[in-house]
């Protein structure tokens, strides 16, 4: 009488496909997947303890590598929340909560961009990797001119922005943007009728808007199986009630649906940049908090008052009340958040950061099992994980 086994194989960490250093035990029968268990935590940097012993303001910088595709859209959140717990919400000036608009926008892009492009180039579409990356480099570009770094950029500051906008960078945004939608379109062409790609991703990955509301998934993810949720919509920061979008959303719950709706969010962020340009103004980009927010340089430089003023927040930073906030901010993976605890001291006496990442990966296991190993390489990209925030 002939008899059957399972095997059991390890896919990653090292694996190209897992999108980072995910170990994936995968118990088959032939091709197809009975059991998916993901394995985390090798890339653990413990960002949370270590943000107990800084100052508010030294923490930013441990946020941009978190999801280190979308580093704005992390600053963004944490930048956020310390304005909550302090209470200075109402004083960002308006062209900082514009360029902060505009930024995440620009971030989302970017995130989407190398989405695609390691996606297709895991089912094997090579050429649409090399086109995406050439719109990526355009918007590294524009992050190097504006805070002086390419990757793990550090812009956002508690209270409004580091610096300005260099001369100029409007108009080159507004370029960028106004030929964004037709490369969209290139990808379109390239991908969306191909027969092989449809045949990759149509079916594949699917989970019910029932099982995604259950396991916690977000963005992308969770509007691929027809939950219209987005938090810049439903539950506004920064001045996202000002702006008209639409939220893609597809009933499917598969591969193919979220690829359609993340090609549709480029083109509604394109929108949304637009429309802050239009409405940027000429005008201070820090809060009037003196107590929170450095000097103008030239009052360091010339004024013996401004250079104290200066030293004493970058040595002590600032205290805030005691008490606890929780802010969400719809990051190009899904909800991002920051729940802040402090003891009113210069430091946070606790942060837990809610990262998307995290959340949908407890999908994986339900959405491959039953599915062939190939598929599985195609949900890990849908799912557009990244293991710097997974692991924080």
């Amino acid at each position: 009488m002939a008899t059957t086994e399972t095997m059991t194989i390890n896919m990653g960490p090292q694996h190209p496909s897992t999108h980072g250093v995910l170990q994936l035990i995968l118990e088959l029968d032939g091709e197809v997947v009975k059991k998916a268990t993901p394995h985390i935590g090798f890339l653990h940097r413990g960002v949370e303890k270590l943000s107990e012993y800084r100052t508010y303001h030294q923490v930013i910088p441990l946020t941009d590598r978190l999801d280190y595709l979308a580093p704005m859209s992390n600053n963004l959140g944490y930048v956020l929340a310390v304005e909550k717990l302090l209470g200075i919400t109402e004083l960002i000036p308006e062209r900082a909560k514009r360029v902060r608009v505009i930024m995440a926008e620009l971030t989302r892009i970017k995130s989407h961009l190398v989405w695609l492009a390691t996606h297709a180039l895991d089912i094997g579409a090579m050429t649409v990797f090399l086109y995406c990356f050439r719109e990526r480099e355009a918007i590294i570009d524009i992050y190097e001119k504006i805070s002086g770094a390419r990757m793990t950029s550090n812009y956002f500051r508690v209270g409004g922005l580091s610096a300005d906008l260099p001369a100029g960078m409007e108009q080159e945004i507004r370029s960028f943007v106004a030929t964004m939608p037709g490369h969209v379109d290139t990808y379109e062409g390239l991908l969306t009728g191909n027969k092989i790609w449809q045949k990759r991703t149509i079916g594949v990955g699917r989970i019910s808007a029932e099982d995604a509301i259950d396991i916690g998934l977000s963005g992308p993810a969770l509007r691929g199986s027809g939950v219209d949720w987005d938090l810049r919509r439903d539950n506004p920061y920064s001045g996202y009630e000002d702006y008209e979008f639409v939220v893609p959303t597809s009933t499917e719950g598969d591969t193919f649906a979220r690829y359609k709706l993340r090609l549709d969010e480029i083109r509604e962020a394109c929108k949304i940049i637009n429309q802050a340009l239009d409405k940027l103004q000429a005008g201070p980009i820090l809060a009037d908090a003196p107590k929170i927010c450095l000097p103008p340089k030239k009052d360091v430089v010339n004024t013996i008052e401004g250079l104290i003023h200066h030293f004493k927040i970058v040595s002590e930073g600032f205290k805030t009340e005691p008490g606890e906030v929780y802010q969400g901010v719809e990051a190009p993976k899904g909800e991002l958040g920051y729940y802040l605890i402090s003891d009113g001291g210069n430091h946070p006496y606790r942060m837990k950061i809610r990262p998307p990442s995290f959340v949908n990966l407890q999908a994986l296991p339900q959405m491959v099992e039953g599915a062939l190993i190939a598929d599985v390489i195609a949900t890990i990209g849908t799912l557009d994980i990244v293991l710097g925030e997974i692991d924080r």
